[in-house]
């Protein structure tokens, strides 16, 4: 949940528009569980609420192929990557199941679910304006995923309650350079408000 420190930063509001919209679920894999646990039934609310307002929903997953595509990061995490083929890298069970299709899926090997996808062709190819984030990490490929859309010129929501990191404190502190700079904070009960009450 957003604290008192972002809400001083939270100076515009705005609500999705569902039909232009997108939702993005950044790497809900079972290499994250336990960060991603606290918040998985805030991150299922959010999709069970994008999926009925027809909203598409995008999963990415975080994998690496080959020491090809590591680039930074395995010097950065010494080593410590997510291989393709492992359990590690498939999505957790629970938002597995929420998966319909497998174009749903954008595989991803950095911070980004921009860079060396093909997200935003498929985004651009079905109108999308708009983008929702939530996930896993907050303060990485969340928030990196988060400033490259803005720079793309998607309009961007951050979720509060369905993101989360290793701390609170990194959580916060993306959410105000967030609220300042990039996107329009949401919950789940915003999101239920402001796309299903109508």
């Amino acid at each position: 949940m957003a604290s008192s420190s972002s809400r001083t930063y939270e100076t515009r509001k705005r609500e999705p528009n569902p039909k232009i919209a997108a939702l993005l679920v950044i790497d809900m894999q079972n290499h994250f569980y336990s960060m991603a646990e606290p918040i998985l039934q805030n991150a299922l609310t959010t999709i069970d609420i994008c999926r009925r307002a027809s909203i598409p929903v995008f999963f990415t997953r975080h994998n690496h192929k080959s020491p090809t595509d590591h680039g930074m990061l395995g010097e950065w995490w010494n080593g410590d990557l997510i291989l393709d083929g492992t359990t590690d890298s498939e999505i957790i069970p629970e938002i597995n199941r929420q998966v319909t299709g497998p174009d749903e899926i954008v595989e991803k090997s950095t911070y980004s679910a921009f860079n060396n996808t093909r997200l935003q062709e498929k985004l651009d190819k079905i109108g999308v304006k708009e983008v929702i984030v939530i996930g896993v990490m907050t303060n990485l490929c969340c928030e990196m995923t988060a400033r490259e859309a803005f720079f793309k010129g998607f309009r961007v929501f951050f979720s509060t309650d369905a993101t989360a990191t290793v701390n609170e404190e990194l959580h916060e502190a993306t959410l105000m350079n967030l609220a300042y700079g990039f996107a329009y904070l949401v919950d789940c009960d915003r999101l239920r408000r402001g796309l299903l009450s109508s």
